[in-house]
């Protein structure tokens, strides 16, 4: 079993920067994919980011490429998402999840953190 507890929210300005963190506890972290999803008010969830288990690879929606970095710390059993030149699309439910790869199935999901970027 894996618990994920994501943080960092909060309310931004359109061009504003934030840095959500996902921590985990319970099984071996660092055997598993990493990957953030969103879910904006009255839309389906969508892929956000990926990072393999090593951290070597990673992975992005076309929408956030260039703007959003995930990176994860494997001693820390943490994951993170920066993100960059944030926009009012960009606003949504953050959802770190796990998996034992990617593009694989997700497993395990945190309760969310709520992203909300203004014009």
């Amino acid at each position: 079993q894996v618990q994920l507890v994501e943080s960092g929210g909060g309310l931004v300005q359109a061009g504003g920067s934030l840095r959500l963190s996902c921590a985990a506890s319970g099984r071996t972290f660092s055997a598993f994919a990493m990957a953030w999803f969103r879910q904006a008010p009255g839309k389906e969830r969508e892929f956000v980011a990926a990072i393999s288990w090593s951290g070597d690879s990673t992975y992005y929606a076309d929408s956030v490429k260039g703007r959003f970095t995930i990176s994860r710390d494997n001693a820390k059993k943490t994951v993170s998402l920066q993100m960059n030149s944030l926009k009012p699309d960009d606003t949504a439910v953050y959802y770190c999840a796990s998996g034992t790869y990617y593009p694989g199935p997700m497993y395990y999901w945190g309760k969310g953190t709520l992203v909300t970027v203004s014009s």
